[in-house]
């Protein structure tokens, strides 16, 4: 495998934590207020290569790569999406980090989720970024969109369509022209199709019902969220804003102009939020 793109400021550690070889791309002051982003399928922490050095400065930048994702582990197996916030709560601690601020884009939202809930106490606050939150009632067109993780998620098809489907997507729902050929190739050519398949058919056959009967239902967010929906990500278009019932903590807002990716298309949106806390 390939070593990690460089970014300026940017230094590479691969750190043993419960169990798992995580890469994690680093920046900033070691005694700054830390900072952890994550990021989402089929991507790696080169998803923030804008907001890292925007952060740097003044933060502790920690941008892992999820199991089976970028630069790190791929086994057969922990995709559940409650592995991963354990994946991540076991890298704070050999980082020695009790508490961060949590920026999660796609499943690194939801992962963020599930680790607020699990251990409030890890995080400070958290924005999550293009991704339904655990309350969220399913619109018929969210529900739609699902379709394409049917093929992925077989035995037998889903390796062949794996990696065809990760360029695919990459350049799907993207505001600001096509992603270039050498960030689709970090982003593809870094991802095993088993995760890719592994990713999708855990959630679809031991995640995705247990949520709708209300798996969170009564679980309550202590953490001060911030949810953001690009107004034309066709994976959140249509959901509720604003205050969420039952959730004093969580707040959702819409990101005029940008659909899924606002990582790479609206990065300053990502700094200014940090920026005020």
């Amino acid at each position: 495998m390939s070593a990690p793109p460089d970014l300026p400021g940017v230094r590479h550690a691969y750190v043993d934590a419960g169990g798992l070889r995580t890469h994690v791309a680093l920046a900033g002051p070691e005694d700054a207020p830390p900072v952890l982003l994550v990021h989402g399928w089929p991507q790696s922490w080169w998803a923030w290569r804008r907001v890292i050095p925007a952060l740097a400065e003044r933060y502790r930048v920690i941008a892992p790569d999820l199991r089976g994702h970028g630069w790190s582990e791929a086994p057969a197996s922990g995709y559940e999406k409650e592995q991963l916030a354990s994946d991540l709560l076991a890298l704070l601690d050999e980082l020695g980090i009790e508490r961060a601020t949590w920026v999660g884009h796609d499943w690194g939202g939801w992962t963020g989720f599930l680790t607020a809930l699990r251990a409030p106490e890890r995080l400070g606050r958290m924005l999550a970024l293009c991704i339904p939150h655990p309350w969220a009632g399913r619109h018929p067109r969210q529900v739609a969109l699902l379709a394409y993780q049917g093929p992925v998620s077989l035995p037998g098809i889903g390796p062949r369509v794996a990696r065809p489907m990760t360029r695919a997507i990459l350049q799907a729902g993207r505001s600001a022209g096509r992603l270039g050929a050498g960030d689709v190739a970090i982003f593809a050519e870094h991802i095993p199709p088993h995760v890719t398949v592994s990713m999708y058919r855990t959630f679809l056959t031991r995640e995705l019902l247990p949520t709708l009967r209300g798996r969170y239902a009564e679980a309550v967010l202590e953490v001060p969220t911030t949810l953001i929906q690009g107004a034309r990500d066709l994976v959140t278009r249509g959901g509720a804003t604003g205050a969420v019932s039952g959730q004093p903590q969580l707040r959702v807002e819409v990101l005029d102009g940008v659909a899924h990716w606002v990582p790479e298309e609206r990065w300053q949106a990502i700094v200014d939020w940090v920026q005020r806390g």
